[in-house]
């Protein structure tokens, strides 16, 4: 087995909800401690407080653009970091933070949320609110099949990633018209209604058991094209879905 990789979990304005998605692959978690990564930075599982140098940075939530230290966290963490994971709605697309205003205190400040990617170059999204404990595990073992794999695991580990990394490449602005053109005008909607339920304005109402998407009080949050399990659906994944499969049982032998 080849050298661990280095992971990092860095928390920005978030709810640790994708955490404790990750802390839910119970000995899946423990089986990649043990085989293929180190944890080397998370303030709540590693007692470190700087951001080392990592292979990966799994970075929850999005920044608060008024705090020093928080721009600070996520420019460092950029360039301490060979691959950067958007980890969650609100770190690709603001999601629900992008409401908050700031504490409330009797005097509240007027503060500003973006998602990681508007501040640096993301390399890999993964959506939803939280993502599964298997979404996590999975790209933290494709990292490493991308990182320290043979040929053939790094081919498999690319096909994974690709639909996860072109998400990241489109950007951090997604709202109910990229839903309806990329997801429900290609046939790909399968009528769950994860997005009408994580629509936090109610413009997406769930008729004849498709989402209809009312434009005009769509706010721009992301946080229905992140709940989407079919925004980022891939052709090339489907075809080689056995072969990714076999692959991640076979590593993940205890």
């Amino acid at each position: 087995m080849a050298d661990k990789i280095t992971v990092g979990h860095v928390h920005m304005s978030g709810c640790t909800g994708c955490l404790v998605s990750l802390a839910d692959n119970y000995e899946g978690l423990l089986t990649i401690l043990d085989k293929y990564a180190d944890l080397v930075y998370c303030l709540t599982l590693a007692d470190v407080r700087h951001i080392p140098e990592m292979d990966v940075a799994l970075v929850e939530g999005s920044v608060c653009i008024n705090d020093e230290c928080s721009m600070e966290e996520i420019l460092e963490t950029r360039e301490r970091a060979k691959i950067v994971v958007a980890l969650g709605g609100c770190a690709c697309y603001g999601n629900t933070t992008r409401f908050c205003r700031g504490g409330q205190q009797n005097q509240p400040q007027h503060e500003g949320f973006v998602p990681i990617g508007d501040l640096i170059k993301v390399d890999v999204y993964i959506p939803a609110c939280a993502p599964t404990p298997q979404q996590i595990r999975n790209v933290c073992l494709m990292a490493y099949l991308l990182l320290k794999g043979n040929d053939e695991q790094k081919a498999l580990a690319t096909a994974y990633l690709t639909p996860l990394m072109n998400l990241a490449a489109a950007g951090t602005e997604a709202c109910g018209c990229d839903l309806m053109t990329e997801v429900i005008n290609q046939g790909l909607c399968m009528g769950c209604g994860s997005c009408a339920a994580a629509c936090t304005v109610r413009a997406i109402t769930m008729q004849y058991g498709k989402p209809q998407v009312e434009r005009d009080l769509c706010i721009k949050c992301g946080a229905c094209y992140a709940q989407c399990p079919r925004s980022f659906f891939s052709f090339d994944v489907c075809g080689q879905y056995e072969s990714i499969t076999e692959l991640i049982g076979e590593v993940m032998k205890p």
